[in-house]
């Protein structure tokens, strides 16, 4: 460190001694005998098995086309979410099985799945999909219910008399 006369030097000195990632050390892409990946997901109480591999970009929930069973546009653009930022839109086929909940928190949980079995099949991925908030499961769920009250937090109506 002796021959270092600028901090520019020593910047430079200090990348040449950081050890490069090997390709040993990258994650590897974990999918089954058939080129699937497998990866679970969840929103409020609903709970999605999915399972992706190259394809059409067709998307199966519960045996049903996405436009049949998500009908509405909002749910089934919250499907495609991860696909679009991962630029993997019509590249892979995904198969669902999701249970639980109601509709909104069945295409969380899709969602969810989706961006897990992206980056369980192509590793690279996490740095595009984790900004986005689509790897963190939403922890909101519903208040369970007090007793001494009608619903979780609201009272009866107060009576002085």
């Amino acid at each position: 460190m002796s021959d270092v006369k600028s901090f520019g030097d020593l910047k430079s000195t200090l990348i040449k001694a950081k050890p490069q990632a090997t390709e040993a050390e990258q994650p590897k892409a974990n999918r089954d005998k058939q080129g699937r990946a497998y990866a679970t997901g969840r929103r409020k109480d609903a709970i999605a098995r999915v399972w992706i591999k190259p394809g059409l970009g067709r998307i199966m929930v519960n045996g049903k086309e996405e436009k049949i069973y998500f009908a509405r546009p909002v749910l089934r653009m919250i499907l495609r979410q991860p696909l679009i930022a991962a630029n993997r839109d019509g590249q892979f086929d995904v198969v669902v099985t999701v249970t639980g909940g109601g509709l909104s928190g069945q295409a969380g949980a899709v969602r969810h799945g989706i961006s897990r079995a992206l980056v369980s099949y192509e590793p690279g991925l996490r740095p595009v999909l984790k900004p986005g908030g689509f790897l963190t499961r939403d922890p909101r769920v519903v208040e369970r219910k007090k007793y001494g009250h009608p619903t979780a937090r609201r009272s009866f109506q107060f009576s002085k008399r």
